[in-house]
């Protein structure tokens, strides 16, 4: 705990990890496809290219987003990692042109754009353990979108994804973190974030 008596982000990821954790198979496969039907709203705003990412280790969402968005018409840039640093980007061309990458993710086949590429997109999906009220992301601690979010365009719309429990009212904050503008849950949909 620290001075405040709050949990620090350390307390944080070990407690939302472990309750992702435990989250039975029918609950997440609910969860993924109410993501989708949200993930589809999207499309409304008309962007042409949206940053985002495929679902790891209990993360909410699926690959059924991103087939959402290219259904759509949206071209979708999913991350490529490296050494620490920003994140490199790929284009998504459907399932079959992923393959497993460290840390049991899945990445893009195509040609590797650089880290630059994230300023194509008008809207970035965030993988994050939680997000609370004011848009302060809690991500796995690695700092690869700490790194990379100062690159997005000004207007960009920053979005977590988090599980309907992991938007909270309040979590520990850094000089580093980027905040979000936005939330996406299964059951709360697209939600604005008030950012004080």
């Amino acid at each position: 705990m620290d001075v405040a008596g709050q949990r620090d982000k350390r307390q944080w990821r070990t407690e939302l990890l472990a309750r992702r954790a435990a989250v039975p198979d029918d609950i997440r496969a609910a969860e993924s496809a109410a993501l989708v039907t949200s993930v589809s709203a999207l499309l409304a705003d008309g962007p042409e290219w949206v940053a985002a990412y495929v679902p790891v280790g209990g993360e909410p969402g699926s690959t059924a987003m991103l087939d959402a968005l290219r259904a759509g018409g949206v071209r979708v840039l999913l991350p490529v990692t490296g050494p620490p640093g920003p994140l490199d980007w790929a284009e998504y061309q459907g399932p079959g042109s992923l393959y497993p990458a460290r840390w049991g993710l899945l990445e893009p086949i195509g040609p590797r754009m650089s880290c630059a590429a994230i300023e194509l997109a008008q809207v970035v999906l965030i993988p994050a353990l939680a997000v609370d009220l004011r848009g302060v992301r809690l991500g796995r601690g690695v700092g690869y979108y700490d790194r990379t979010l100062p690159a997005a365009r000004a207007q960009a719309r920053l979005i977590a994804v988090v599980r309907d429990d992991e938007l909270v009212e309040r979590l520990p904050e850094e000089p580093h973190d980027r905040r979000m503008g936005w939330a996406l849950t299964p059951g709360g949909g697209l939600r604005h974030l008030d950012g004080n």
